[in-house]
């Protein structure tokens, strides 16, 4: 499968990158198929040979997310509002085990009112029987 992602170049803390078509197991610094062009961050710079980035689309090409937003801010493809990145509305499993494990305590000393107070009437049921 080939993707479509950033390669990085520049200097330390001064990031430039390239917009390559490469295999997706490839290391990132790895041997490329074609350039497509290039990004600077820091300047807000981008060129792109936009009618080869659609020849690898169409071919099966696969973007990374940035370079899905770069495509997008292009005018290469459009944006998909459903294909946005949704985040978990619900907490992991480990913190609903906690608080699973909290509403449990919650309801312990609740429990205990219920059975004394059950006791108590049993036991005025009972005195008032004899």
């Amino acid at each position: 499968m080939v993707k479509l992602r950033l390669k990085r170049l520049g200097k330390k803390n001064s990031p430039f990158y390239r917009i390559v078509a490469i295999p997706a197991r490839t290391k990132r610094e790895g041997k490329t198929l074609e350039d497509l062009g290039h990004y600077d961050p820091i300047k807000k710079e981008l060129k792109l040979d936009k009618e080869r980035a659609e020849y690898w689309l169409n071919s099966g090409a696969q973007p990374t997310d940035t370079v899905k937003r770069l495509l997008i801010k292009e005018g290469v493809i459009k944006e998909d509002k459903s294909e946005k990145k949704s985040f978990k509305k619900e907490p992991g499993r480990k913190a609903q085990e906690r608080k699973a494990k909290k509403d449990e305590k919650k309801e312990e000393p609740a429990k205990k009112e219920e059975k004394e107070t059950e006791v108590k009437e049993e036991k005025d049921n009972n005195s008032e029987e004899k």
